[in-house]
């Protein structure tokens, strides 16, 4: 019994030990868990390089990490409307205005924008610079019509629903015919669709910031820009606290004011690749 008892003290110290390192790992863990927002966003602004330039700035000005989870625009607003972000970076301005006024979001406050851009095959196989190199509907119809594979998003991110935009406007329906034999979804992110197209000499729409910042284009071009429905806004709109208690509004409010402030502007402006700007801040006008 003696024995036993001398074992027993032995391992007091031991399990003290561990209660301690337990409790401070629980700590620091709720500590970090509380310096931290989730951000459901695009995967253009992802993969275009511009969070990795941005993150940082934001974090030195409020000590505050940001969780960046990059869907497709659709995907992002249904990831809020469950709860799981705390704050969206999106560019679907008419679904960005429905979720505000249906509750979801606070408050929408535009931050950015850039263009979309026609890409394809240099050699241009469906004729589309024929068009001007300027119209986007023009373009498509040349597409349905004629040569040449296209890739879309079909992810219901903002940049498919532009797209379906675009060919709705040069009459082509939901149907996949009517936008030529050659129309494929992929229901992917922009970087891949950039590569599907890559691989495949197809046509794709694409934001010029992801292209930009994508290596891998083969025979890829720019054939159609500079159209003026070819812009591209992005908004920016913390979760609504009333509808989801558990959201960190107050840490979210704080990227937002700091991204529309001069601080977060200049630093959108000064993400540049290759001496040429990506995005065109546009929140102080």
């Amino acid at each position: 019994m003696m024995a036993m008892t001398e074992n027993f003290n032995l391992f007091k110290p031991l399990a003290r030990v561990q209660c301690a390192l337990i409790a401070t790992i629980f700590v620091a863990s709720g500590a970090v868990s509380a310096q931290n927002i989730t951000m459901a966003s695009t995967t253009s602004t992802e993969q275009s390089g511009l969070f990795g330039h941005l993150m940082p700035e934001f974090k030195k000005a409020s000590g505050l990490d940001v969780k960046v989870v990059a869907l497709g625009t659709g995907q992002a607003l249904d990831m809020a409307r469950r709860g799981d972000a705390d704050v969206l970076f999106v560019h679907d301005q008419a679904a960005e205005e429905k979720f505000v006024a249906d509750g979801w979001g606070v408050k929408r406050y535009p931050v950015m924008y850039n263009d979309f851009i026609l890409i394809g095959p240099k050699d241009d196989p469906a004729g589309v610079r024929g068009t001007g190199g300027k119209d986007i509907v023009q373009a498509l119809q040349k597409l349905a019509s004629g040569n040449g594979s296209f890739v879309s998003r079909g992810d219901k991110s903002g940049t498919h629903a532009a797209e379906l935009r675009y060919w709705a406007l040069a009459g082509a329906d939901a149907a996949k015919p009517s936008k030529g034999s050659g129309y494929k979804e992929c229901g992917c992110g922009m970087g891949p669709a950039l590569n599907i197209a890559a691989s495949s000499n197809a046509y794709v729409l694409a934001d010029r910031g992801t292209w930009l910042n994508f290596k891998n284009r083969a025979d890829l071009a720019v054939l159609v820009e500079g159209d003026t429905r070819l812009f591209n806004q992005y908004g920016v709109m913390v979760v609504n606290p009333a509808k989801h208690p558990h959201a960190k509004a107050q840490d979210a409010q704080k990227f937002v004011d700091w991204v529309v402030s001069l601080a977060g502007q200049q630093a959108i402006a000064g993400y540049k690749i290759g001496g040429e700007q990506l995005f065109f801040p546009n929140a102080l006008r």
